[in-house]
This record gives C-alpha cells, sequence and structure tokens, in this order.
C-alpha cells in the first residue's frame, strides 16, 4: 500500500491500525524485498503496539500521537522488564531499535526517535554470560516451589519447575497449551514449545520439540492441576496476560530472590547448562567446562542444538545462556 505523494491522514496514510500501517510501512521502506529484516522489525513493532495499547501504555492507536515522551515511557517500561527478568538487554535495545526504523518509515523522517537505545536503558548489551545462572539446583527450586505453594502461589510454582524443566520463557510458561503437551508428552516423548513464543515463531513452520523426561511430565503434570478450571493454560478464562503479570506473578518475586532466583530468565540459563552437559559430558562454560577448548565440534553441536530448543536458532545467541567459546 504506497503513499500517493503525502502522509497525511491517520498513521500517517497507512490505515487506520497502528499495527497494520507499520508493517505497510516497512514493506514500502524496503520496497519489497528483506522479507526477514521486515519481518523482525514488524514483530518487535507488534511487541510495541501491545504495550500501547496496554495499562501500562498511552492508549494510542495512531502513530500522529507518538511522540518522544511516548518512546521515553517504552524504554522505562522495557528498563522495568529488564530488572525483573523478562526481558535481556540485546532483546530490549532491538525493540527500541526496530520502532525507530518503523517510526521513521512511517513519517518519513527521523524527528521522533530513542537517539541512543543503550543509554535509554542503562544498560550494556553483553552477548557473553560471565556468572554461573541461578536455579542450576533442581532440590532448591523444588522448595522453592514448594514455599510458593504455601504462599498460594499456585502457578507461579508451576511456572519455576516448567521453565526450569523445559528451558520455556515466563510468557510460554504462562500460555502454554496444556492438553496439547500433556498429550505431546505421554505419546511422543517430546514436546513442541509453540504457545507465547516471540516473533510468531510458531506452527509447523518453527518446531521446537523439547525432549519430555520425567522432570518435564512431573512439571506438565503439577502446571495441569495449578490450571484454573475451564482453561488450558494457567490464565483464567477471563483473565489477561498483563493482569496475571502484576496481580499474581510480580507478588511472589520476594520469595523467588529469596531462595537465589534473580528473574525467570534465569532458569532458561540453567536449563541451557543442563542440556549442554547431556549433550557433552562436560560443564558448561560458565560452569567451569572446557569441551570448547577440547571438542569445537562437539561444543558446536551442542550449542546448536539447545539454541532450537530455547527458539533462538542462533548458535551466538547460546553464549550468553551457557558462557563463550573461547
Amino acid at each position: 500500500m504506497a503513499l500517493v505523494g503525502r502522509r497525511d491522514g491517520r498513521n500517517f496514510g497507512y490505515g487506520r491500525q497502528l499495527s497494520y500501517a507499520g508493517r505497510q510501512a516497512l514493506e514500502d521502506l524496503f520496497a519489497g524485498g528483506h522479507f526477514a529484516t521486515v519481518k523482525a522489525h514488524s514483530d518487535r513493532w507488534q511487541t510495541f503496539v501491545r504495550w500501547c495499547r496496554s495499562e501500562e501504555g498511552p492508549g494510542y492507536n495512531d502513530a500522529r500521537q507518538i511522540d518522544r515522551q511516548t518512546l521515553n515511557d517504552y524504554a522505562a517500561y522495557l528498563r522495568q522488564q529488564i530488572q525483573q527478568g523478562e526481558l535481556g538487554v540485546a532483546t530490549a535495545q532491538n525493540r527500541l531499535s526496530s520502532v525507530n526504523r518503523t517510526l521513521a518509515a512511517l513519517r518519513g523522517d527521523q524527528d521522533v526517535r530513542i537517539a541512543s537505545p543503550s543509554q535509554a536503558l542503562g544498560q550494556q548489551r553483553s552477548s557473553v554470560r560471565t556468572r554461573a545462572p541461578d536455579g542450576q539446583n533442581h532440590q532448591q527450586m523444588r522448595r522453592l516451589a514448594e514455599v510458593l505453594g504455601e504462599q498460594q502461589h499456585d502457578r507461579v510454582a508451576a511456572i519455576v519447575l516448567l521453565a526450569r524443566a523445559t528451558g520455556m520463557r515466563l510468557r510460554e510458561a504462562i500460555l502454554a497449551d496444556l492438553p496439547r503437551l500433556h498429550r505431546e508428552a505421554e505419546r511422543l516423548g517430546r514436546i513442541n514449545i509453540q504457545d507465547g513464543a516471540k516473533g510468531g515463531r510458531s506452527g509447523s513452520s518453527a518446531p521446537r520439540w523439547v525432549v519430555a523426561n520425567e522432570a518435564v511430565k512431573a512439571a506438565l503434570q503439577l502446571v495441569r492441576q495449578a490450571s484454573p478450571t475451564g482453561s488450558r493454560n494457567l490464565l483464567a478464562r477471563n483473565e489477561s496476560y498483563t493482569v496475571f503479570l502484576h496481580q499474581t506473578v510480580l507478588p511472589a518475586r520476594e520469595t523467588l530472590h529469596e531462595y537465589g532466583l534473580k528473574g525467570f530468565h534465569e532458569l532458561r540459563a540453567a536449563y541451557a547448562c543442563e542440556r549442554y552437559e547431556q549433550l557433552t559430558g562436560h560443564a558448561a562454560p560458565v560452569n567451569g567446562g572446557h569441551c570448547n577448548r577440547i571438542d569445537r565440534e562437539q561444543d558446536r553441536q551442542a550449542r546448536r542444538q539447545i539454541s532450537v530448543e530455547l527458539g533462538h536458532n542462533r548458535l551466538d545467541v547460546v553464549s550468553a545462556y551457557i558462557g563463550g567459546r573461547a
């Protein structure tokens, strides 16, 4: 939907819906090519649009309303997500960069943008983990789950065990289709993580299979017990994801910290370190292992497998979970 020499009207002439307008502007900017780049920017733009419409956001559906203060508020929201362990620094910076690019495509200028995503977030991205992740001790995580259950945080307890056993993100654990995963675990001995995945990476085009060992099956059983009546996931039928985060997950964070868990994202790193040891027979580099020096091909193959299971499909990203290759 190319513009006809003007940018007046709602969303600078790109239509009534903010989400649709961003995608169309990006397609025009890249002249119908660079499909992967357009999709990546568009997916991150959709995340920004969802924030705009959420309780934390300004409620906008017209790009003409977005100003520098809007972007500063979004950056503050992303900073909070980082601090809570919900989001990596690199992911947050990419989201701001994509909002910059999409707004420029919509507006035809760069008058409204975050000049430096890294400064706006107050964080420098690091692609290599140097600190061993929290949550590696299964017994400690089971004890944490017990305490959360005693505090009436059954659903948060279920998230902890499911994320630790499968490497799911927080959102994926909350939105997981539990009946489907249970069937796959019992019939196939593995589960396909799809619901709540980042960037629309779902469906048969992006399978993400994880072995359903006893820990996974036990976690799925607990999650199904914690699932509200009539629901296929951890949300009640009339409960939004955002409300669940604020009213149920956030109040339990103090208990997580008391048991040495900085945030849910640490559980993904703990899973990755455990999988690395299972695949190579060596501890992960961040845990003092040296497979990356002894057998670089075995190290590379393990990283490739872990990247698929975590839903990244990029070897370089795995260093943020298990440590570097040098």
